[in-house]
């Protein structure tokens, strides 16, 4: 049997390895051994941070709306327990939005919320 050099194949997964890993600091850039280890810790945590960021903005949006609803008399779990008697169907990030930007729309929506619970 003749011998096959495997040296064009692993250069290509090596420079690939470390391509991923350009930028990261000290030897985790340049050594290839460390860098496969930090490239999968860095994947791993980037999928999981993909689904952590839906969670963390879900989160502001929530507080943005609490802070706001607050400042016309009402919560955040009366604000939204109106909007679904009422079958309003806005999402978080909508009515943060609006809260952020048109304080005076905002405002408006919510006493019109207010009074057409109140009427029915």
């Amino acid at each position: 049997m003749t011998r096959i050099k495997r040296g064009n194949i692993a250069r290509k997964r090596r420079k690939k390895v470390l391509k991923l890993a350009k930028g990261f600091r000290g030897s985790h850039s340049k050594l290839f051994r460390t860098a496969k280890q930090q490239v999968l810790k860095a994947l791993k945590y980037s999928y999981i941070d993909r689904k952590k960021k839906k969670r963390y903005y879900r989160r502001l949006w929530i507080v943005r709306i609490n802070a706001s609803t607050r400042l016309h008399n009402i919560s955040y779990s009366q604000f939204i327990y109106l909007l679904k008697k009422l079958n309003i169907a806005l999402n978080r990030k909508i009515l943060s939005q609006l809260a952020l930007v048109d304080k005076s729309a905002f405002a408006c929506f919510v006493d019109g919320i207010k009074s057409s619970y109140l009427d029915s």
